[in-house]
C-alpha cells in the first residue's frame, strides 16, 4: 500500500497568535512537526525490523511486512515562513514544496499537489502539521470501511489532546458536535439524512459510526477512487473559505461538498483517532463561540 501525505506548514512569529502557526515561539511548531513526520515513518514506513538471537548471533529481520506499506511525505511551505531548517529530522524524510501563496491559503495549494500525484498512490492524505497518528492499522480501517459502504462515504478520525490536571491525565476529544450549516443541501453531500448511524462488529466488539455533526478533523485521507472523484468536480481547486475560515475550509469544506462524512461515535471514539499536539485547544474551546 502506497500512501502520500501532504502537510501544509507555516510558522509566522509575527502572525498575531490566533493559530499555533502564528505564535511567537517556534519550539512547539518544531516539536509538533517532528512528531508528525516521525510517526508517519515509524508507523507506515518500510524500514521496520525485529531482532532474533540464534546460535550466538544477533539478526535484524524485517517486521510488519503484511501488508507492505510505503509512505511519502510532501511538506508545503510559503514565503519562507517555516521551521524546516530547525527540525531534528532531515529532508531525507520528506520532500519540500515551497510556494509564494498567502499563508492562510496554503492548504488549498496542497489539494493541487494531491491531484498532480493521482495514479501513483493507494491513499492521498492531507494533514495539518500539528497532528500525530498513533494507529498502525489506520489505513486498514479506512479500507475496511469503504469496502463495506462504498467510496461515496468518508470516515474521519476524532481529534484528541492529552491534558494533565493535578493528578489526572485526561483525553479530550476537541471537535465538538455542532450543527453543520455551511452552504445549501443541494451543493453539499454532507447534508444527507439517511444512514445516519452504522453498526458493525469488528474483532468481537460492536463499533458505532455516525454521521459527523462536525466534519472537521484537520485532515483527510482518500483512496484512489475518492481522490479521482473529488478532483474532477468543477469546484475542485476553488478557494472557498465558508467553513469557519481558510484553515478549516482547506481541511473540510471540499470534503463535505463531495462526500458523506462519518466519525466513530463517542462510545468508541478511539476506533479512529488522531492526536492534536499540545493541549491549547482544550483550553481555548471553553471560550470559543461557534457560529
Amino acid at each position: 500500500m502506497r500512501v502520500l501525505i501532504v502537510i501544509p506548514h507555516v510558522f509566522n512569529p509575527d502572525g498575531g497568535g490566533k493559530y499555533a502557526s502564528l505564535s511567537a515561539d517556534p519550539q512547539p511548531r518544531i516539536l509538533a512537526l517532528t512528531e508528525c513526520v516521525r510517526a508517519l515513518h515509524g508507523l507506515y514506513g518500510s524500514d521496520q525490523i525485529y531482532f532474533k538471537y540464534d546460535r550466538h548471533q544477533l539478526y535484524q529481520l524485517p517486521a510488519n511486512q503484511n501488508p507492505s506499506m510505503q509512505v511519502d511525505i510532501i511538506i508545503a511551505t510559503t514565503q519562507g515562513l517555516h521551521v524546516l531548517d530547525r527540525l531534528p529530522v532531515t529532508s531525507d524524510f520528506y520532500q519540500h514544496h515551497p510556494t509564494d501563496c498567502d499563508p492562510m491559503l496554503l492548504g488549498f495549494q496542497c489539494h493541487g499537489i494531491l491531484k498532480k500525484n493521482l495514479g501513483a498512490y493507494d491513499y492521498y492524505g492531507y494533514l495539518e502539521d500539528d497532528l500525530i497518528l498513533h494507529d498502525p492499522a489506520f489505513f486498514q480501517k479506512l479500507r475496511w470501511f469503504n469496502s463495506s459502504v462504498g467510496d461515496g462515504w468518508v470516515l474521519q478520525p476524532n481529534r484528541f489532546e492529552w491534558v494533565q490536571e493535578a493528578n489526572l491525565i485526561r483525553k479530550n476529544y476537541i471537535d465538538p458536535e455542532l450543527l453543520f450549516k455551511t452552504g445549501q443541501p443541494g451543493e453539499f453531500a454532507h447534508y444527507f439524512t439517511d444512514n445516519l448511524t452504522i453498526l458493525a462488529r469488528l474483532m468481537g466488539e460492536e463499533i458505532v459510526i455516525k454521521r459527523a455533526e462536525n466534519p472537521h478533523s484537520g485532515c483527510f485521507f482518500l483512496n484512489q477512487k475518492q481522490m479521482e472523484y473529488w478532483a474532477i468536480q468543477d469546484y475542485f481547486g476553488q478557494i472557498d473559505c465558508r467553513f469557519f475560515g481558510p484553515l478549516e475550509s482547506a481541511a473540510s469544506l471540499g470534503l463535505a461538498r463531495t462526500f458523506r462524512i462519518y466519525k466513530p461515535a463517542p462510545a468508541n471514539a478511539n476506533f479512529l483517532e488522531i492526536q492534536h499536539f499540545g493541549d491549547k485547544w482544550s483550553d481555548k474551546i471553553k471560550n470559543t463561540v461557534f457560529y
